[in-house]
């Protein structure tokens, strides 16, 4: 379940990087952040790499039945859980963004395709790729915000250099429809991977819970097993006249 969740967080850092660099001092890089704090937090990825180690070892710990092992295991989990706790607790915060706020992105296309802002151009063409839109609201916000006379190649759903004239003068069908304001918006209102991300953290912390559970049960089972069994009472004592007359009456 942590590597899962490594998986999925590591599949979320590079469109979360292009939108935090496009919407930069500006009320949608607060709430981005605010979205994707809580669960690609620093601390709750570092301790996602140590459950991993820690899962190995309370593995050998019940194969072998070693208590040591199951005790550090035990401790290991309890340690973390009250961490992923905490950090979740006090990065949590809902973002306060409106759809409105999208139509800023579009003071960003000014410098599209200038010598000293190569890290913009990037960064849009990577928008546009990955989100698969065009413009802020719709594709010919490229023509009115820059002295462009086709919106950029990146636009293109099936993109080769000069795809974006061929489209714009004869099918407009091979550009993306949609903008980018609303697809950013849902992204920083929350993601299907975030929504996914979130779910695996909450299951996640209830499988530690559960494992605490089965550690503790393990380890009073084993301690329990390897108590000296109480010594055996002695037969009580015959009398061997008593028995002698039985067998002679039998």
């Amino acid at each position: 379940m942590s590597a899962c969740v490594l998986g999925v967080a590591a599949w979320i850092r590079d469109p979360l990087n292009s939108v935090l660099t496009l919407t930069a001092h500006t009320r949608l890089e607060e709430a981005a952040i605010l979205s994707y704090s809580s669960p690609l937090h620093p601390v709750l990825l570092s301790v996602c790499c140590f459950l991993i180690i820690i899962a190995m070892v309370g593995y050998c710990g019940a194969l072998r039945g070693d208590l040591l092992l199951l005790a550090w295991y035990f401790c290991s989990l309890l340690l973390i859980f009250c961490v992923e706790l905490a950090s979740a607790v006090w990065t949590y915060e809902q973002p306060s963004v409106q759809i409105s706020d999208m139509i800023s992105l579009k003071s960003r296309m000014q410098n599209y395709g200038l010598q000293r802002y190569q890290w913009l151009t990037h960064t849009w063409d990577s928008i546009q790729t990955q989100f698969q839109c065009c413009g802020v609201i719709y594709f010919t916000d490229w023509l009115e915000m820059t002295e462009m006379d086709t919106p950029p190649d990146s636009c293109c759903s099936n993109q080769y250099p000069g795809c974006a004239g061929h489209a714009h003068l004869h099918d407009l069908s091979d550009l993306h429809q949609e903008g980018c304001g609303p697809r950013v918006f849902s992204f920083v209102r929350g993601s299907g991977a975030l929504q996914a991300l979130r779910l695996l953290g909450v299951a996640l912390g209830v499988a530690q819970i559960v494992a605490m559970a089965l550690s503790l049960t393990l380890m009073w089972a084993l301690c329990y097993g390897r108590r000296e069994p109480p010594p055996h009472p002695d037969p009580p004592h015959q009398d061997v006249g008593a028995t002698l007359e039985m067998e002679r009456l039998t």
